[in-house]
């Protein structure tokens, strides 16, 4: 049985030690060179650590100061309802979709379907087997989206692994008929430039437009040509997904983004993006873009407008992801330092680097400009081989407060105020200690997001978790209930 207690903050001065250090040059200096972010569907690659800090974490273990091997900790305003352990699909959990009663999430094996009618006890509805990582995962209706990002034999869900050098190999989405839940129909496919590692849907009455980010091209991937500065905008019909189709490619970057390399030490080159999140309600979307954070305009779905870019050549080396505040006046970007790989969640790193930032948005109109205010990082510690970075997140939708829910892999979750966009401050938590400690493991939660009264969260490792925050600035947000819900795809909470 796991053991369930809550803990204090921690700020131990763990990773200090010179292979920190050192951890920290090599983030610095990293360039296109360095692994895709986010793992593969290979097996994770496993480092060593160093004797010395693998007897740094006993101590702190021992001492109470960081979780034990799979000890579970939070604090007092968080209740750890269920864990649904992986079953059938045994490769890297992914992200999370919600409709009505169910969860769908993703997984570099296929996608899984939990009713969450009773929170608590999640039953498992449907498994199904379609390999192709990372399997981003989102639902419109009857539809539900999956973007294949490792090169694949062909577009089927029997598919085995084939090089990009290939030009027969594919990558795309694929869509699915869910409207019987118990027995998904895979019903179509679209073969995208650079494969599709994430993507985000803008939904209207017939169509969805899926707007699909991919990066990293190689001018030996046929199909996967340099330059590649923008993103696909595919169409698909609601009564004939099977006429899904790319409308267009829109360039985001005609000059060509950030250089990264020896420009900008540290900061990832601009061939793509790697997420977008769109606010429908108000025709705006955000861009997190390897070395760019973007915002645009989406009145015209099919023809996205640049209205601003920013860069942080400082403290950002790769832009992951982006949430807006419920009033659309602020963005939460995040870095996703050493690309899901390294432990970037101590005091060698430091409190800037690795973290989320907060911009507003000032201005109207095609005028409005991101301007930064402060970063966020988790200030709980943890073990050099704990790999923790700043990842999918969702806002918890209360009037009058900016309010988050943030997974950190083996850095928990957390959830967080920004509503003083200069001050932002962790208001709960919770986490599993390290996998092992003699080897740098990822691990932990990749998505924690807020639906309709719970937080659910895709835990890499360890399977699917329900949980219930119970603290008054989060309260109000349980009586907001959505039909469904893909977070990259912001609702208006309010006006329904």
């Amino acid at each position: 049985m796991t053991s369930l207690h809550t803990t204090r903050v921690r700020r131990r001065r763990l990773g200090v030690a010179a292979a920190a250090a050192g951890l920290f040059a090599t983030l610095l200096t990293a360039g296109t060179a360095v692994a895709t972010p986010d793992p593969g569907d290979a097996p994770t690659t496993r480092k060593g650590v160093s004797a010395g800090q693998e007897a740094e974490a006993e101590a702190a273990i021992r001492s109470g100061e960081i979780p034990g091997v799979d000890e579970i900790v939070h604090s007092p305003n968080i209740k750890h309802l269920a864990n649904v352990p992986k079953d059938a699909l045994q490769g890297t959990n992914s992200d999370l979709a919600f409709q009505g009663k169910y969860a769908f999430s993703g997984n570099y094996d296929g996608f899984v379907i939990y009713d969450i009618s009773k929170p608590s006890s999640p039953k498992t509805v449907a498994q199904v087997l379609c390999p192709g990582g990372q399997n981003d995962i989102t639902v419109s209706g009857d539809l539900l989206f999956l973007s294949t990002d490792s090169s694949r034999s062909d577009d089927s869900c029997a598919s085995t692994s084939q090089p990009a050098t290939e030009k027969s190999s594919w990558e795309g989405m694929k869509i699915f008929d869910i409207s019987d839940k118990k027995n998904p129909q895979y019903v179509a496919a679209v073969e995208t430039a650079c494969g599709s590692h994430t993507h985000t849907l803008v939904p209207e009455r017939s169509n969805v437009y899926v707007y699909v980010s991919s990066y990293s091209p190689n001018a030996a991937f046929p199909d996967c040509q340099p330059p590649h500065d923008g993103i696909s905008v595919i169409k698909v019909p609601r009564n004939a997904p099977e006429k899904a189709r790319i409308v267009n490619f829109p360039v985001l970057f005609p000059d060509g983004g950030n250089p990264g390399g020896t420009t900008n030490p540290g900061v990832f080159e601009t061939t793509g993006c790697h997420d977008i999140t769109v606010l429908p309600s108000k025709d705006l979307a955000a861009g997190a873009c390897m070395g760019d954070g973007l915002l645009f305009s989406i009145e015209n779905p099919e023809k996205p407008k640049i209205i601003h870019r920013v860069q942080d050549n400082v403290n950002f080396a790769f832009w992951h992801s982006a949430t807006f505040n419920q009033d659309a006046d602020k963005v939460v970007f995040t870095d996703e330092l050493g690309g899901g790989g390294a432990a970037t969640c101590n005091e060698a790193i430091g409190p800037k680097r690795g973290a989320d930032g907060i911009y507003d948005i000032v201005g109207r109109g095609d005028h409005r400009k991101l301007v930064f205010r402060s970063y966020f990082k988790i200030d709980r510690h943890q073990a050099d081989a704990e790999v923790c970075v700043a990842h999918n997140g969702s806002i918890i939708p209360v009037k009058g407060r900016d309010l988050m829910v943030q997974a950190w892999y083996q850095g928990g979750i957390s959830v967080w105020d920004f509503t003083n966009s200069a001050a932002p401050k962790e208001i709960a938590f919770f986490e599993r200690g390290p996998v092992t400690l003699d080897r740098v493991t990822t691990a932990g939660p990749w998505s924690a997001y807020y639906y309709n009264g719970h937080i659910y969260s895709n835990d890499i490792a360890k399977g699917f978790d329900v949980l219930r925050i119970d603290d008054r600035r989060t309260d109000p947000a349980k009586k907001v209930r959505m039909s469904e819900l893909n977070v990259q795809t912001q609702p208006d909470y309010f006006d329904r």
